[in-house]
């Protein structure tokens, strides 16, 4: 028995070795940590959503389809993608304003574009890509590092999209597109003095942000700041959230055994929240191995970034992938209790179908820099 599993393990790795990952534009690391992630949040899921076979399934159907896209873009030359950046910002920044005008409606917000019979997406989604995509092909262009009206013009890039998406009203997916634009200009190279400058001005233009905000946005701050002020209303979520990490201990409940998501007190338990479901049942342990994969992942992201032969490759995929450190960062700290709920979903965790699409296409643009490095002279 052992010689057989030895043998096994010997022509599997012949097999690895043999294959050529460079010539697909693949990276094997990164593929095998999206999917380690991705199947161990499926089992979260299948737990988080009532042991719905259903939910788990369309989850998959999902995945498959962002893993699709992603190997797709990787085939795509950086050069091409850089001057397609335009159009595909462009393109973008027109469906948010198609959603002004003829969005569909739900849960208070109208944030989507209905193709009759067919899907709904959302368009927000979709300038998590095309932001650090334009800011960087327009950078790449110009002399680094940038000077005042060089950022003058980003910040017009910048404002436009963010406005439309913070006014649907979507204020996650509005501060992540700032962010990835933000990540592109800091990796151009911007001097810590105008980085403390926007600072201050930031800082100076908090209270005009804090009367521009809905009320339900202002009350998530007032809830992040005391959440016991109304513990059956808008401190509810957190609460629970709260007890169901506090109650899952060192080596939690067990899977399908957190009480308060199987007994339903935790809302919005497959989505947003469904990292709370992990801590419950997997404890300290299993939020720990979750968060060291992502780390990873964010290494070698960051590696294969620095590795891109040209700036658009080095600035987008630097920027996408400190993005996606935002994103976990946020969930973690919203559904903790360290940041104010914005809901923004845990990476390839939650259920959800264009975030996953996006974020995959994502990664397939690191990939095609990272695989179209040996074309291209740096």
């Amino acid at each position: 028995m052992k010689e057989t599993w030895s043998r096994w393990i010997r022509r599997s790795r012949r097999r690895y070795q043999r294959f050529d990952w460079a010539t697909l534009n693949i990276d094997p690391w990164l593929l095998l940590m999206l999917l380690l992630i991705m199947a161990g949040g499926l089992m979260v899921l299948y737990s988080a959503g009532g042991e719905s076979l259903l939910l788990v399934k369309a989850q998959a159907l999902r995945l498959l389809l962002a893993i699709t896209a992603m190997l797709v873009i990787a085939q795509v030359p950086p050069r091409l993608m850089m001057s397609l950046a335009w159009v595909f910002y462009l393109g973008v920044t027109l469906m948010l304003l198609a959603v002004d005008v003829i969005g569909a409606h739900a849960m208070g917000a109208q944030r989507w574009l209905e193709i009759p019979g067919l899907f709904r997406f959302q368009p927000s989604e979709l300038m998590k890509l095309a932001m650090p995509m334009m800011l960087a092909s327009y950078l790449a262009r110009r002399q680094l590092p940038p000077g005042w009206m060089d950022l003058i013009f980003c910040v017009l890039l910048i404002i436009v999209p963010v406005g439309l998406i913070a006014d649907q009203p979507d204020l996650g997916t509005s501060m992540l597109v700032s962010a990835s634009a933000v990540f592109v200009v800091l990796l151009a190279g911007l001097s810590w003095r105008v980085v403390g400058v926007c600072a201050l001005l930031v800082a100076a233009a908090m209270p005009l942000m804090w009367f521009n905000m809905h009320d339900y946005q202002q009350q998530r701050v007032l809830t992040f700041l005391n959440p016991e002020s109304d513990p059956l209303g808008t401190g509810w979520n957190i609460i629970q959230s709260k007890t169901a990490i506090g109650s899952g201990g060192l080596w939690g409940k067990g899977w399908m055994q957190g009480t308060q998501s199987q007994l339903e007190f935790l809302p919005e338990r497959h989505t947003d929240f469904i990292v709370a479901v992990l801590g419950e049942e997997f404890g300290l342990v299993g939020m720990t191995l979750l968060l060291f994969a992502y780390l990873i992942l964010i290494w070698r992201g960051l590696y294969m970034a620095a590795q891109a032969p040209d700036t658009f490759g080095r600035l987008a995929g630097g920027s996408i992938v400190l993005t996606f450190f935002v994103y976990v960062f946020v969930n973690v700290g919203m559904v903790s209790g360290l940041l104010p709920i914005v809901g923004v979903p845990l990476p390839l965790i939650s259920f959800g179908g264009t975030s996953s699409v996006t974020l995959l296409a994502g990664f397939g643009i690191l990939m095609a820099v990272f695989g179209h490095r040996k074309m291209s002279p740096r």
